[in-house]
């Protein structure tokens, strides 16, 4: 909820998911997404596995970007189809940039 609030504040669409499961459905239902920011423990299916399926469906239009607080597990996870890391807690000085990048490098 925090990095929603954060994400509306700089007049961003956010979708929220309730877990790893939904996140997949939604992207089996083709809707788009720039971006996705997953954490690697999410009930009902962890991020790392739905990150793989989605990356599976032959995604790869869509930034994902790990948030943990586990340092460690970053290179685990990037190996998984992750683009990204952001460690928590999420700072808007480290996450903005990395938004604004991709966002200007997609609409050049």
């Amino acid at each position: 909820m925090i990095l929603s609030f954060m994400l509306c504040r700089f007049h961003y669409e956010v979708t929220l998911a309730k877990n790893g499961k939904e996140v997949v459905d939604m992207f089996l239902e083709s809707n788009k997404f720039d971006i996705v920011l997953y954490d690697k423990d999410m009930p009902i299916m962890v991020g790392p596995e739905a990150v793989m399926k989605i990356r599976a469906m032959g995604v790869t239009d869509v930034k994902i970007v790990k948030v943990s607080a586990n340092d460690n597990a970053m290179e685990a996870l990037m190996s998984v189809g992750a683009d990204d890391f952001v460690p928590k807690p999420i700072r808007l000085e480290v996450l903005g940039p990395m938004i604004l990048e991709f966002i200007n490098r997609k609409n050049n």
